[in-house]
């Protein structure tokens, strides 16, 4: 007992009163944005109201463009998403660490498979500056400790480890109509069957296990769920918000919306009762459940006296799946997984009220590790070295007339691609191709015999950028796609 005192005591020398900065009270500083990060999940370029979709309607995310920029020429760093969130977490290509493929199913709790330990995260720029940190949603970026969320810089984390989730479970009791992916149907034959709630088609195979050691997880501790995931997620999201009202935050919002598994409330399936094809009915549902849902998020951020103090960013994490979800990428070629338009380039917008004027178009090209300096410039933080991204606020506030990048790059496997200005090489099937996006944003005329040397140009161009890259960290999944 008189040694316990005696530690007591000596450490006391060291912890007087007097030694210590003044304790403040907890008021709200202005001069430092919060973020608020809102990721959709396989959404297709060509499907929000702002990009020109009029059958589904997305008010709440056109919102977010129509007060802030939209960039057209908005890029990913990979067609899917396990390696697209490694390079907007980071400010880097993943390749330049090996993060080069799709962890997919049991390889999520693979050990060695995950977002590697030693590079720093844009929540941890963000905690170590003073900052609340929150991730709701989808991680995908290792599913085992040591490449836990709450490792990896966010000081709260609700959501699931792996690529994706059931949005609800049985019993349905009428809520839900889901859609899901069989070899063979309950009679023996290929085709579409219709259910009870639930409704069966063999055009592509079995339907993930999802679920499978992947419960939803407050931080650690697996919990029962039983809100349609959507709205669980946007009611996480407005919590955070209300806790951390008076003090500076990061919040990432990974919706797993619109992936598969293809379910939708039943509430709003109404409201596109007039979709014939309810494989695209439930898609609509989705969508407009993710649209309703960042709108409470954003009401929330105006209710508290928030939102001009807040950069909101919107993006996708690939393009759309087509065939899965009937997620278009119009007028894009190409899908989640390929190297073409359709699979790299996405819905991408940032709103900052008072800083960022409202309506702006942006037509260069920016990609996702952008984020990640643009954001940490705005708070005042300093940006680390060596990365990929660039901040935009620059190029948004006419203070800089050039374009952000000079090169894009991609590479994941024997699909790859480069964007020079106007200019892509791509090789999504072993052969390059060559196209003009300015004059052919579809990708359909191959130009690499007619222009040789720009095709050289670009060639050169990627070699030397690829010699900068390092073999990746694991082989491709057998469901790298998914």
């Amino acid at each position: 007992m008189n040694n316990i005192l005696w530690i007591f005591g000596f450490l006391n020398t060291f912890l007087t009163p007097n030694q210590l900065p003044a304790a403040k009270i907890g008021k709200r500083v202005e001069q430092r944005p919060n973020v608020v990060l809102l990721i959709a999940d396989d959404l297709g370029y060509g499907e929000l109201g702002c990009q020109g979709n009029k059958q589904i309607r997305t008010p709440n995310i056109d919102g977010i463009a129509k007060n802030g920029v939209r960039f057209t020429a908005g890029y990913v760093t990979a067609p899917n998403s396990s390696p697209s969130r490694a390079g907007l977490l980071t400010g880097k290509f993943q390749t330049r660490f090996g993060y080069e493929f799709n962890p997919t199913g049991a390889s999520n709790g693979n050990p060695k498979i995950g977002l590697p330990t030693d590079l720093q995260t844009l929540a941890q720029v963000f905690h170590n500056n003073g900052y609340a940190t929150s991730l709701v949603g989808k991680w995908h970026l290792g599913g085992t400790v040591d490449f836990h969320p709450m490792r990896r810089g966010f000081d709260e984390f609700f959501g699931f480890l792996h690529e994706g989730h059931s949005y609800a479970n049985p019993p349905w009791n009428n809520n839900v109509t889901s859609m899901y992916r069989r070899r063979m149907l309950p009679d023996g034959t290929k085709g579409i069957w219709i259910g009870d709630g639930v409704i069966y088609h063999t055009l592509l195979g079995d339907e993930p296990p999802y679920d499978a050691n992947n419960p939803i997880l407050r931080g650690s501790q697996p919990v029962e769920e039983n809100l349609y995931l959507t709205d669980a997620f946007t009611r996480e999201a407005i919590d955070f918000i209300k806790r951390k009202r008076n003090q500076p935050f990061f919040l990432e919002v990974a919706f797993n919306a619109v992936h598969s598994p293809l379910q939708g409330a039943n509430k709003y399936m109404k409201e596109y009762s007039g979709i014939e094809d309810i494989q695209r009915r439930i898609f609509a549902a989705m969508l407009s459940n993710l649209d309703k849902g960042i709108g409470a998020i954003i009401k929330m951020l105006k209710n508290a006296g928030l939102e001009e103090n807040t950069i909101i960013i919107f993006l996708s994490d690939n393009g759309g799946p087509t065939r899965e979800l009937t997620s278009s990428n119009a007028p894009l070629r190409g899908e989640k997984g390929d190297m073409y338009e359709g699979g790299i380039r996405i819905s991408f917008m940032v709103q900052w009220k008072g800083k960022i004027p409202a309506g702006i178009v942006y037509n260069n090209p920016v990609i996702s590790c952008d984020i990640f300096p643009t954001v940490i410039s705005a708070v005042g933080a300093a940006i680390p070295e060596n990365l990929d991204g660039v901040d935009l606020l620059p190029y948004l506030l006419n203070e800089n007339s050039e374009q952000p990048h000079i090169n894009l790059f991609w590479r994941q496997g024997e699909r790859t691609a480069l964007r020079s200005g106007d200019w892509k090489i791509v090789m999504n099937n072993k052969k390059w191709e060559l196209y003009n996006l300015t004059e052919d944003i579809s990708e359909t005329n191959n130009l690499a015999t007619q222009n040789p040397e720009k095709f050289i140009e670009l060639k050169a161009s990627w070699e030397r950028l690829n010699s900068e890259m390092i073999e990746p960290l694991f082989l491709k999944s057998t469901r790298a796609n998914m």
